[in-house]
This record gives C-alpha cells, sequence and structure tokens, in this order.
C-alpha cells in the first residue's frame, strides 16, 4: 500500500544540515560534514538521537540524490524495521528557483529523483513505499510557487511516463510508471511581509490543491538576521496565530514547523532550554534540531532532549491574536525593524571582517540572505545567520542585544504586547547576558583607530556602531534588570577566549584568533 500525506504521522523532530556546532562529531572524516558522511550522519540521527525526519538539504549547498539508496543498503538491518516514509521521514529542501537562479535546475534534478527513491524503497521492502513525498521550498513569498512546484511535478515529471516513444511504446512500457503520482510542498516562509502574510499564501495552494492537511514551515533564524531578535519572535507569533485562524476557516488540519537554534537569537532550542521553549512556543508540530543542539552537548542528554520533544509535540495551541493586538504588534515590529537596522547598517563592515575566521561545518555554496535584498543600501551585505551570530559571539557581543534600545521607545501598550507574545523575553536576555564583555567593549572603545584600521572602516562609523551597541546593552540592564557579564567560571573562560580572539584578530594572527574563537563557541555550546 502506498503512503499517502493524508495517512502519515507527522513527525515531531526534525535533524537539519545548519552548519552552527563548535564541535565536530567524532564519527566525522573532518571539520567539514558532507558527501558520505551526511548520509551517515542521517542513519545517526534516526538511529541514536531518535529524530523522526531528517532535511536533505540542497538550499545552497550539494547534496547526494542517492541517499535512500544508500541508507538502504548501508544501513538495512535498522531500516528493515523502520521504513522510510512510514515510519521515519526523509524531505528534500530544494532551491527557490526565483531566488537561487544559478540552483534552477537543481529543482528539476531533485523531481526527478523522487520516482527513483520509490522504485528503490519499493523493491527493497517488496511494497508500495513512498519514502520521498513531500519539498520544502524556502523563500516562499506567494501561493503561486506552491502552486507552479506541485503541478511541475505532476505534469512535467510524472506525466513522462505516458510520452509515446513510437507509433506503440509509451514510456511507462519500457521505464516503469512514475509514482508517487504527486507531491505535497511545505512553504518555508521567511521575509517579514510574507510572514504577516502568511495565510493569504496558502490560501491559494490549499484551493487548488486540496489536500487534507498541511505542514507550513516558520522561519527563526533569518528574520533575527534581518530584523532583530525581538522582531523575529513576535513575527513567527503573528505567524503562528495567522495559521490557527486558517485552519478554523479553510478545515484543513495545518501543522506547523520552526526552524531554530541553540540560542536565543536563533530560537533557543537547546537540551538546556526545553521547556522555557516550549513556554514560548505552543502549538508546534515540528521543530528543527539543529548540528550545535546535537553535537555540542553530551549524547545521553541530547538523546532524552530529542525523546522528550518527540513525546510531548504538539504542546498546546498558538496564541490567538486578535485585530487589535496585531496593530499594535505591527507598530512594535517597526521600531524593533528600524532600531536594528541602524545598528546592523554601521556594524556590518566589522562583522564581515570577522565572519573569515568562523569555520565552516558544511561545504556551502555562496549564498545572499534576505538582508542583502531588504535593504537598498550600497554596501551593506552580511552573512549568513550562524556565521554573523558567532561573529558578535566571538568579540562578546551576542548578538541578542542588537537593537534593544528599542525597548526605550515602547509605549505603556506595545510594551504590553511585547511582553505578553515575547514570553520570555527578560530571560533570554538573561541567558545570554553572561557572554557579553565589557572588557571587549571597552578595549574597541580604546583601540577605535586601529580597529577601524583593521576593519578598513570609517572611524566615525565604528564609534557610532560602538555607541549605539553600548546603549543596547545598557538598555537591557535598566529596563529589564539583566545584569551583563560574566558571573560563572564557564562564562569567565569564555570571556578570556573572547579577548584572546580580538587581540589576535587585531593583530593579525590569525590561526592564535581562529583557535579561540572555537574554543569560546565550545564552551557556549555552538558557534552562532
Amino acid at each position: 500500500m502506498t503512503v499517502k500525506f493524508a495517512e502519515r504521522i507527522i513527525p515531531k523532530t526534525m535533524s537539519t544540515q545548519h552548519p552552527d556546532n563548535a564541535n565536530v562529531p567524532e564519527w566525522s572524516q573532518g571539520e567539514v560534514i558532507d558527501g558520505n558522511v551526511e548520509v551517515y550522519e542521517a542513519y545517526y540521527a534516526y538511529s541514536t538521537l531518535g529524530c523522526q525526519e531528517v532535511m536533505w538539504d540542497s538550499e545552497g549547498k550539494d547534496v547526494d540524490t542517492r541517499v535512500v539508496r544508500k541508507l538502504l543498503s548501508n544501513y538495512w538491518d535498522y531500516f528493515s524495521q523502520k521504513i522510510i516514509g512510514k515510519d521515519l521521514f526523509l524531505t528534500y529542501r530544494i532551491p527557490n528557483p526565483s531566488i537561487e537562479t544559478v540552483e534552477k535546475k537543481v529543482v528539476v534534478e531533485t523531481l526527478q529523483n523522487i520516482p527513483v527513491t520509490y522504485d528503490v524503497a519499493s523493491s527493497v521492502y517488496k511494497q508500495d513505499i513512498t519514502p520521498i513525498f513531500e519539498l520544502i521550498l524556502p523563500f516562499t513569498t506567494s501561493g503561486d510557487e506552491l502552486i507552479w512546484l506541485f503541478n511541475y511535478y505532476r505534469k512535467a515529471i510524472v506525466a513522462n511516463e505516458d510520452i509515446m516513444l513510437d507509433d506503440h511504446a509509451k514510456a511507462k512500457d519500457w521505464i516503469g510508471c512514475f509514482k508517487p503520482k504527486t507531491i505535497s510542498i511545505i512553504p518555508l516562509v521567511e521575509d517579514f511581509g510574507s510572514l504577516l502574510n502568511i495565510d493569504n499564501i496558502i490560501k491559494p495552494y490549499i484551493k487548488a490543491v486540496k489536500p487534507k492537511q498541511l505542514r507550513v514551515f516558520i522561519a527563526r533564524s533569518d528574520p533575527a538576521l534581518n530584523y532583530g531578535l525581538i522582531a523575529a519572535v513576535l513575527l513567527s507569533k503573528i505567524a503562528m496565530s495567522k495559521l490557527r485562524k486558517t485552519e478554523k476557516e479553510t478545515q484543513v488540519k495545518i501543522h506547523p514547523i520552526i526552524g531554530v537554534g541553540s540560542k536565543p537569537f536563533r530560537g533557543h532550542l537547546a537540551p538546556d532550554n526545553l521547556e522555557g521553549f516550549l513556554r514560548e512556543y505552543p502549538g508546534l508540530a515540528t521543530v528543527t534540531i539543529q548540528s550545535a543542539a546535537r553535537y555540542d552537548y553530551p549524547l545521553e542528554q541530547v538523546k532524552d532532549f530529542v525523546n522528550q520533544l518527540n513525546h510531548k509535540l504538539p504542546d498546546g495551541e498558538a496564541a490567538d491574536i486578535d485585530l487589535e493586538e496585531e496593530t499594535t504588534l505591527l507598530s512594535v515590529l517597526e521600531k524593533c525593524c528600524s532600531q536594528y537596522e541602524s545598528v546592523a547598517e554601521v556594524l556590518a563592515p566589522f562583522v564581515n571582517s570577522i565572519s573569515p575566521y568562523v569555520p565552516a561545518r558544511r561545504a556551502r555554496k555562496l549564498h545572499i540572505g534576505l538582508f542583502g535584498y531588504s535593504r537598498n543600501v550600497a554596501g551593506v551585505t552580511l552573512p549568513r545567520a550562524i556565521t554573523f551570530a558567532a561573529a558578535l559571539y566571538s568579540i562578546g557581543i551576542p548578538p541578542e542585544f542588537i537593537g534593544a534600545k528599542v525597548i526605550e521607545d515602547f509605549d505603556e501598550a506595545e510594551w504590553r504586547v511585547a511582553e505578553k507574545y515575547y514570553v520570555n523575553l527578560q530571560k533570554d536576555f538573561a541567558s545570554v547576558g553572561g557572554y557579553v564583555s565589557w572588557q571587549n567593549v571597552n578595549m574597541l572603545m580604546d583601540m577605535h583607530l586601529k580597529t577601524a584600521k583593521r576593519v578598513e572602516m570609517d572611524v566615525d562609523n565604528l564609534r557610532l556602531a560602538l555607541t549605539r551597541i553600548l546603549a543596547d546593552l545598557k538598555t537591557v540592564e535598566e529596563k529589564l534588570d539583566v545584569k551583563l557579564g560574566p558571573r560563572t567560571s564557564t562564562q569567565r573562560k569564555h570571556e578570556n577566549f573572547t579577548n584572546n580572539f580580538l587581540i589576535s584578530y587585531l593583530e593579525r594572527e590569525d590561526e592564535e584568533a581562529k583557535k579561540a574563537l572555537v574554543e569560546a563557541a565550545k564552551l557556549r555550546k555552538c558557534l552562532g
């Protein structure tokens, strides 16, 4: 019997290939995880960690399209008992043809591979098994894109089986039928306008395709890079509220997924913050278990963490935000974005000069994040969210604090809804407050001339950036009553390594700088 989307279980935990881990897994053949090692990693995520789904990611990186064949042939003892597509799930994330223009044809290659995985799995399992039947489309901004992808597979891949090869034979007579006949699309919604419009993005797809249920992926990492921590959290809450209302309106069951890293800036889902995360994000069906959460914590703690998520999700219902509150939140978001961007713009050259010191953990291609598209200011580009965060953690200025001065600008109504819908606001800032290094901030202020020369940055812009960061830090201390600076022995060690990094960076002692950056990352349990 073919496994169909409507009959499936919804996986709770999705292992991803995000390169945010400080430690290299002992089974990796080098610092960069790629190729056949990623195939093993998928097996490890299922069999050892207990993850129920693996994202196989061709957005921004090369992946092996023969992964199903290799998993079944290399680890048959395990997969003979755990069927891919029925008990466990493998889900491709493809490039979006509208964004990754050089990678457009990777979409075609990926779609053509889906019937191959069906043939392989059905042959091995001796029954109809569809191991891959849905795709994640990143940067989704309209329902048209979802419908196009759905129809392209149906009309350009499956319909090929009826091509006449001569007067008598069809393609399916020679190479067999193409299954599955249809696929399901998971929209990954990432930018400001699309998150606010998420309901109107999925409704046309629901109307055209008429799915019985739909998985919708809310980005949490890139919005933090583009708009700051507070805005990213509040955008996700508005999106989840709109999904809840759409579910009631359409009577289509919607299963929200959120893409989160282990520190607050990128979502704060880590083995040491499980309960805090669940308080912050009720109503989720699936969460991402990214590389830092898997490899920068003790194995038994990670296994327990994944197991708890598998049993606790979905947990509660998303907040129901009414129109009046949403209007107030939009005012909050506008202020947050403006404040964050005013700091990020002038800080960008400094961050970009540090980013080459962040070690690669995956073989990624050149990628321009949404910040580059959303800002029409010449020269303002930023690295990907993980590298951006790693660069700032490494100099003792956690990215969570960038733009935090905005809190002073909230009126009473804005503060009330911000606190209501960012449940762990104070706790999140407190959790990274110990990684703030006042020594480094003071060093940068005192050595601004040397730093500007090292960064090849205008001195006045550097001073402006540092002045704004100081204001952000002081606002959190005063308005949220959070003491900043190292408190524990681990945080003091972390500060020592960030001191060493900054000095080595300024002196162009590259190898020492790289070592110090990684040691600091290991102590905080993530790169970024």
